[in-house]
């Protein structure tokens, strides 16, 4: 809502950050396709009420597609795909620019997968519907995205030291444990009876099957395409003259792209669905969580980033929305 969106924003700027918004410009990364309501109400209350000297309202694909143009100048065209919290989209750009038609969304996100490992450990062990937090930790530090799906899977139905997929993960208590970890294999009790004073998680083909919904969403019901398909999809709409600078340029961005594995299964599916003559190249940046932040860092350094990008709150005031409007992207 509005009304939290003001509330978040008076912290950050006003008791973390202390902006002096008449000097200040500021970029905002949006989703694509965002409301027009939730644009207008953006811009008046970074111009109206903050008095923020100029904005930049942007996409974070965007910024990751500047960045990567910028550090291969040869190339005119990339594939952003941002698997963030809620979804994944796959962005085509051209020149730095989104090719609308090309832009393919999928409903799989962080958050879905992380609920769902809520309900397979309430199913399986124990009840901790209420304990995102935690869970979500569990995702970060023990799921992986398989190479061979099948095969890790008849490795999760071994029994004991045999399966060496199974891992046991220690519950944070929050007094004496502040963050959950895995136990080292030569500590594990093959038995699951630990002291009484450790909450313990046996987790197995959990491990693999819950990152596996981003490739095959129907696991669950959802009735959608998977990345791998969705990647073939996005490109196939453009012209045949972009398809193979396309799939050589695969940028991988958002915090469901840290999971190991994640973007070697990514050429791979990819690599199977393309044409044989067409070469694939999936980039992994160092840090894919921030990359769009280091993106709009360096875009705001650029020498065209004023007349490019910025709106300034005089143009706001002579010509209104119209002139954020024309300005902003998708």
């Amino acid at each position: 809502s509005s009304i939290a969106l003001r509330s978040i924003t008076m912290i950050v700027f006003c008791v973390l950050l202390f902006v002096d918004f008449a000097e200040t410009n500021i970029i905002m990364t949006e989703p694509y396709f965002n409301f027009r309501s939730i644009q207008e109400s953006m811009n008046e209350i970074l111009f109206e009420e903050y008095q923020f000297h100029a904005i930049c309202r942007i996409n974070g694909g965007t910024l990751s597609a500047h960045k990567y143009l910028h550090e291969h100048p040869s190339e005119l065209c990339c594939l952003v795909v941002d698997s963030g919290f809620s979804f994944t989209h796959i962005v085509p750009f051209y020149k730095g620019r989104a090719i609308k038609s090309g832009i393919r969304r999928l409903n799989v996100g962080g958050k879905l997968l992380s609920n769902h490992l809520k309900e397979i450990i309430s199913y399986r062990q124990l009840h901790v519907m209420d304990e995102t937090y935690v869970i979500n930790q569990v995702k970060e530090d023990v799921c992986y995205v398989s190479q061979q799906f099948y095969k890790d899977m008849k490795v999760a139905q071994l029994k004991g030291e045999e399966n060496t997929i199974l891992t046991d993960y220690v519950l944070p208590d929050f007094s004496t444990i502040r963050k959950g970890y895995c136990k080292e294999r030569k500590d594990m009790i093959w038995s699951g009876k630990y002291p009484s004073g450790e909450q313990v998680l046996r987790l197995s083909n959990e491990r693999f099957a819950v990152p596996e919904i981003m490739f095959h969403p129907s696991d669950i019901g959802i009735q959608e395409m998977g990345i791998p398909e969705a990647i073939r999809c996005a490109v196939e709409s453009l012209t045949p003259e972009m398809q193979p600078h396309m799939y050589q340029n695969i940028v991988l961005t958002g915090g469901s792209s840290l999971f190991p594995g994640y973007r070697d299964r990514v050429f791979a599916d990819v690599r199977s669905l393309s044409p044989d003559e067409f070469r694939v190249s999936v980039t992994l940046p160092e840090n894919p969580i921030t990359h769009a932040w280091t993106a709009g860092s360096m875009l705001s350094r650029s020498p065209s980033f004023s007349s490019k990008h910025l709106v300034t709150r005089r143009q706001y005031e002579e010509q209104g929305q119209d002139a954020c409007e024309s300005k902003f992207d998708v």
